[in-house]
């Protein structure tokens, strides 16, 4: 492996990037607090601590890209394998505040150093790697984020990008600054059948879109075990840092079954319930091949939640705002989780399938629909003597979400899933959760503002403050 000083230094990673803002990598100490505070800076000028990326576009071709990965257990762990797959990649940095991850990630990942704090790892080690996958926790998607971004590190983000609008808005807006190479872990954007989907939609086969209906209703497997979090908790494990896992998140106790690992999801604060995990993945479709923005307003029909818990099931209705691809002025998305499907009368399903999926996507045209399932198969085109399957669009060729990721950095492009997508994208997915606080009524956004112009109940949903020790310059 080739060392920074061979890959072209002085060379900027971004043509929008000017040379004469490149600077010394970090030293050798440099405390928290004062890494947080200097991270805080909104260019690379003023950071002052950070070198650039050591792939850039006029590197050799046989440069590595040198990557940490924050988060390596779960997705964490496959995003960080898949990103190592590829090639031209290498892990030359593990961090997570679970030892057993760690142990295991190390088994894979022998050269990679070990680090327990993320704050730490981009303080004192920030020139040991070019880039930075993220797979922790949702909670903890936004502050090493926008810290990387600042430190001018491309990022691979798992989805969703964040838990707050506010969050997500930062993150899309400082990657834009810092210029460098950003996915959304949301894979599916780089199938076949999610591509031929878009292709399909597009080539007016139906007409212009009346509406979409969309589904998910696999079991909640992260449902936590225990829900009970009153008296003083459990003890924490010997390999589990509780305090750096809550991160921005205000002091708890620890609570076995409950939180960690891979059950905090169905927490407020910490996960986005189930629209949040999956709607990144069935929304792209829609918001790619319709050409959606922001939407205009928000309403849940089912009951919502109050408490420490999201809902565990949801109807939710998105108005957004028409375009070219649409039949009228708006268009209208509706989802449904938690094993509540939609009204099957609505829905025409091809030959040979008798009964809704586990999951879905129901597109209305003028003069046909789509039906597609989510978890196998091409989309259908119905009525299917209106277009047969050998005539659809054809000739796409494999593409590797991960492995596109690494491309875009080492050719100096975009990834297909960069954050200038992915960001209105979870903005929008978000759009829709919240409305599971406020159910009931249409809360009216203005994506402008990121404001409910008419709930302030909604409005205290779109960020958040963290706690002290944790706070970062514009973002919480």
């Amino acid at each position: 492996m080739k060392s920074r000083s061979s890959l072209a230094p002085n060379v900027p990673a971004n043509p929008s990037v000017n040379p004469s803002v490149q600077h010394k990598v970090a030293p050798k100490k440099l405390a928290r607090r004062q890494f947080l505070k200097q991270a805080t800076a909104t260019t690379v000028a003023t950071a002052g601590v950070f070198g650039c990326p050591a792939i850039l576009r006029s590197a050799s071709p046989n440069s590595m890209l040198q990557v940490a990965s924050i988060g390596v257990g779960g997705m964490g762990r496959a995003t960080m394998n898949s990103v190592a797959s590829h090639p031209k990649a290498k892990i030359t940095a593990l961090c997570d505040v679970d030892a057993n991850y760690l142990d295991q990630a190390s088994k894979t990942h022998s050269d990679a150093s070990r680090h327990k704090d993320w704050r730490e790892m981009l303080a004192e080690h920030a020139d040991k790697f070019d880039a930075v996958t993220i797979g922790t926790p949702d909670h903890m998607h936004a502050a090493p984020a926008v810290t990387a971004i600042r430190a001018n590190k491309h990022v691979y983000l798992q989805k969703p990008m964040a838990t707050t609008l506010h969050e997500c808005r930062v993150i899309t807006n400082e990657a834009a600054k810092a210029g460098v190479t950003t996915q959304l872990g949301n894979q599916g954007r780089s199938s076949i059948e999610s591509r031929l989907t878009v292709d399909l939609i597009r080539s007016g086969v139906i007409g212009k879109i009346k509406e979409v209906i969309l589904w998910e209703n696999k079991p909640l497997s992260w449902w936590p075990k225990n829900t009970d979090i009153d008296g003083p908790g459990d003890a924490v494990p010997a390999h589990l840092d509780w305090d750096l896992w809550l991160g921005v998140q205000q002091p708890r106790p620890y609570f076995k079954n409950t939180y960690h690992p891979q059950t905090w999801r169905a927490w407020y604060g910490f996960g986005v319930g189930e629209m949040g995990d999956m709607g990144c993945h069935h929304f792209d479709i829609s918001f790619d091949a319709l050409r959606l923005t922001a939407p205009l307003r928000v309403r849940q029909l089912t009951p919502g939640s109050s408490g420490p818990l999201w809902g565990k099931q949801r109807q939710v209705e998105l108005v957004f705002p028409g375009s070219d691809m649409t039949a009228r002025d708006t268009v209208k998305l509706t989802w449904h989780d938690g094993d509540l499907r939609p009204d099957a009368s609505r829905i025409t399903l091809p030959k040979g399938v008798d009964e809704l999926p586990e999951s879905g996507t129901f597109w209305v045209g003028e003069t046909g629909s789509i039906y597609k399932n989510y978890r196998r198969g091409n989309p259908v085109v119905l009525p299917e003597s209106k277009l047969s399957a050998d005539k659809y669009p054809s000739g796409f060729a494999k593409q590797n979400h991960y492995h596109d990721w690494v491309d875009g950095v080492v050719e100096g492009r975009k990834p297909c899933g960069d954050f200038n997508h992915g960001g209105p994208l979870t903005e929008s997915i978000l759009v829709g959760a919240m409305a599971d606080r406020v159910s009931g009524e249409w809360l009216d956004w203005d994506t402008k503002t990121q404001t409910f112009t008419n709930s302030p109940a909604a409005n205290a949903l779109v960020r958040r403050e963290y706690r002290d020790g944790w706070k970062v310059e514009g973002l919480g």
